[in-house]
């Protein structure tokens, strides 16, 4: 992944409000692990991530996933010996799975492919084309194409195309490091999302720019901002928006 390249909010889908869809990011870099995470939170998704094969097939067996992205060269189990597993599974036999990696060995891909792969990316990648390679993968097993909208916070309605917000008609004024951090907090509506994924929009690492964008988004939406109904925190994770 080209950890350098820090797209916009805007450059990729907006999930329609209520439950996002939840990917299984495996790879045992921690640091790409993270990006990715941020980045495919920042384009509607729900992420969690596990570091190793054993990891993600206590979570496999405990969640469902809408799609896995795994790499494949790991300690331990390879990620084809991962794929092998999660097709073997009657509970996850129909999970869609893409392969990372950082060879670009034409039998490594169709090593993968027919390990039951829906997709295989080489490393390094553009992350734009791998958020559109997994909504081409969702749109061909079954998944509804993201689709933008509004939501409706009482008298408020934020449109997650625009980044706008109004109350009652009227436009009120948001900063873009207010609208970047609504929307990424409408796209994952009802869903919390962590702190730091938060922070990963901004020049300040330590989240503490959040909280401060928190409180002044919770003076613009919130009847009683310090009891709030819609931009809630959620205790040792971070935020969550819960729109009408």
């Amino acid at each position: 992944m080209r950890s350098s390249h820090r797209p916009s909010g805007r450059s990729g889908p907006v999930a329609a409000p209520g439950p996002s869809r939840h990917l299984l990011i495996v790879d045992d870099d921690d640091r790409i692990r993270e990006l990715l995470k941020e980045y495919l939170t920042r384009e509607g998704y729900r992420t969690t991530g596990a570091a190793h094969a054993e990891a993600a097939k206590r979570l496999l067996e405990l969640l469902e996933f809408d799609l896995v992205v795994l790499d494949v060269m790991m300690p331990g189990e390879s990620g084809f010996d991962l794929t092998s597993w999660v097709r073997a599974k009657a509970e996850t036999s129909r999970t869609p799975v893409l392969l990372l990696t950082a060879k670009g060995d034409p039998d490594d891909r169709i090593e993968g492919l027919s390990r039951g792969a829906d997709d295989y990316m080489s490393k390094p990648f553009d992350p734009r084309e791998l958020a559109l390679r997994i909504e081409a993968i969702l749109r061909r097993t079954g998944g509804k194409p993201l689709v933008a909208k509004e939501v409706r916070l009482g008298a408020a309605t934020f449109d997650l195309e625009r980044i706008e917000l109004s109350r009652d008609g009227a436009p009120l004024r948001l900063t873009e490091a207010e609208g970047q951090l609504l929307r990424t907090l409408a796209i994952n509506a009802h869903a919390p999302v962590e702190r730091m994924a938060l922070a990963s929009n901004t020049a300040d690492i330590t989240g503490r720019a959040v909280d401060v964008q928190v409180t002044r988004l919770r003076r613009k939406l919130e009847t009683d901002p310090k009891n709030p109904r819609y931009l809630q925190t959620v205790r040792g994770v971070g935020y969550m928006l819960a729109p009408d």
